[in-house]
């Protein structure tokens, strides 16, 4: 009986503050054993009660297993939403609970930036290598022609580039646009963007420093939105595309070119990518949660690794995110 699991698995404090974690975001196992300073072995027994009880969800991505709270999707979804409501109460109401929960997500928080930085760290690193390391994995003028032919002939407006890197793509989209923005988080990148699109209408093209979790721009404020080869990059993609959602206008589309799900482990440690690539399934779920209507994907299977091209509308009302 599922009522009968569910209240089995809330009688532990360690899986309360596993579930409570999950509400706000996805997470590898490791991250939340790191988190509660326990055995990794022990934490998947714990989000292994936590699934069976349909209250998280595990998904496989190479060697790491990621896992989330309950989605809308999955049968028993109204008893889990109320079990969250609940647990967010109870840290209302009793202040142990609650020390114990910040305590979590405050570590959470130290272990993701530690993360970010190695990322930040890469990135500077080969900001003049930037395309050429792009060119072990695809061809990029068979990306580039697939993308163009993808966002179809109409103009893109004001576009936003995130992660803009060298600003290849700013500049090979410039034409169609009526003004560009390339954000990057590292100033080396920018550095090298600004030199590469410096014969550009000035008025034309604005680089600014920002992170793509917490875009610096009004909501909809753009017409069309890209990330190439970013949101692998992302610890948690579902926020980054919310966030991508809230600035992008109603009728407005998002682009997304990134890897297809594979198996290449070492892309982690070397290149710092977080994610190893996305499912077609996955990548229409993320979309769906931040607001955009998906299109059937494009897949480049011409290099080492397939590159797929996802396209989204911006829905008139956003959906609501689901972690």
């Amino acid at each position: 009986m599922r009522t009968e699991a569910t209240f089995r698995a809330l009688a532990d404090l360690t899986r309360l503050r596993i579930l409570r974690l999950l509400g706000s975001m996805e997470l590898a196992v490791g991250e939340v054993a790191q988190v509660l300073a326990q055995s990794q072995p022990r934490v998947s027994r714990h989000i292994g009660i936590l699934c069976d009880a349909g209250l998280a969800e595990r998904r496989r991505e190479g060697s790491w297993t990621f896992v989330r709270a309950c989605s809308a999707s999955i049968e028993g979804a109204s008893l889990c939403g109320g079990v969250l409501r609940l647990l967010a109460d109870a840290e209302e109401d009793d202040p142990a609970f609650a020390a114990a929960c910040d305590a979590d997500r405050r570590k959470l928080a130290e272990i993701r930036k530690y993360r970010e930085e190695e990322a930040q760290a890469y990135f500077a690193r080969h900001a003049g290598d930037w395309d050429e390391l792009r060119r072990l994995h695809s061809s990029d003028e068979a990306v580039e022609d697939a993308l163009a032919k993808a966002l179809g002939g109409r103009q893109l407006g004001r576009l936003l580039d995130i992660g803009t890197g060298t600003g290849r793509m700013a500049e090979l989209l410039a034409e169609r646009t009526e003004h560009i923005v390339a954000l990057d988080k590292s100033l080396a990148m920018l550095r090298v963007a600004r030199a590469k699109l410096q014969h550009l209408p000035a008025d034309r093209v604005e680089l600014v420093q920002g992170d793509f979790s917490s875009l610096p721009f009004a909501a909809a404020s753009f017409d069309t939105v890209l990330f190439h080869q970013v949101l692998h990059f992302a610890q948690s993609p579902d926020a980054v595309l919310a966030e991508a959602a809230r600035v992008t206008r109603a009728g407005g589309r998002i682009a997304i070119v990134d890897f297809a799900a594979h198996q290449r482990e070492e892309l982690r440690e070397r290149h710092a990518h977080a994610r190893l690539g996305f499912e077609d399934a996955q990548m229409d779920k993320l979309m769906e949660y931040a607001g955009f209507d998906p299109v059937p994907a494009i897949a480049l299977e011409d290099g080492e690794l397939v590159v797929k091209i996802w396209i989204g509308e911006r829905a008139a009302e956003r959906r609501k995110a689901v972690s």
